[in-house]
């Protein structure tokens, strides 16, 4: 026999859920504005390589200058960069493309280390988000080609994202490139040995869909000798 203190209850639990199907029906709508936003600017932009790496990165050091020389490079060739508008190797990107008087955008997120974009983000390229996997998904849209400087648990994210994105032909393929070797000598190995040869969990071919150098050079000349190939396209 239902109490007064259960039919309360009931009823509270009943209104809770409720609240919780119209913040999750207004979720929606943020979600596809994000979406939207992102889309429109970036469509408007033109070709871009996004580059990747530690938010941690100092300037100075040889990574940092390495990415800047690599986003001067894109830009002499007629790329953007996006980047995720942070400081350490997002900054170098953007930097390198401002002061080369190219396109330089940031894909923003607030986060406790990083509150603000970094100052090297063109104004009109900027875009905030609130939800990772919106922005996710814009970097892999627009984004012709992806390098990769050495980095943390957000680079290495959107590293394997790119590459089994590929792989399951869930978008068209485009050119990974990891900078620095020395960087990433251990994580092929592994992925070789363990991974490959030792439990079968990917083919000899994965290997295929990325290439590891070590100068600016080379990384963005592995983009340009790509797209004489394939030509430009949006990803999906």
């Amino acid at each position: 026999m239902d109490t007064g203190d259960n039919k309360e209850s009931e009823a509270l639990r009943e209104k809770e859920w409720l609240e919780i199907k119209s913040s999750n029906s207004w979720t929606l709508f943020r979600i596809l504005g994000e979406f939207v936003d992102g889309f429109e600017k970036l469509e408007k932009i033109g070709p871009c390589v996004s580059l990747y790496g530690s938010a941690r990165t100092k300037p100075g050091t040889p990574h940092y200058e390495l990415a800047e020389e690599i986003a001067i490079n894109l830009v002499k060739q007629g790329y953007g960069v996006i980047t995720g508008a942070g400081p350490g190797i997002m900054e170098a990107g953007n930097k390198g493309a401002q002061q080369s008087n190219g396109k330089s955008v940031g894909l923003h997120i607030k986060l406790d280390f990083e509150p603000e974009p970094n100052a090297f983000v063109d104004t009109k390229n900027l875009i905030s988000f609130k939800y990772f996997f919106v922005r996710k998904v814009t970097f892999v849209k627009y984004s012709q080609g992806f390098i990769v400087m050495p980095g943390g648990m957000g680079t290495l994210d959107e590293l394997f994202e790119a590459i089994n994105l590929v792989k399951t032909y869930k978008i068209a393929k485009f050119p990974i490139v990891l900078v620095d070797s020395a960087y990433w000598k251990d994580l092929v190995v592994w992925l070789r040995n363990k991974v490959y040869q030792e439990y079968r969990y990917i083919e000899n071919s994965d290997f295929d869909l990325f290439h590891v150098v070590d100068s600016a050079r080379d990384a963005v000349q592995i983009i340009n000798d790509f797209y004489e190939k394939y030509g430009l396209k949006p990803n999906f």
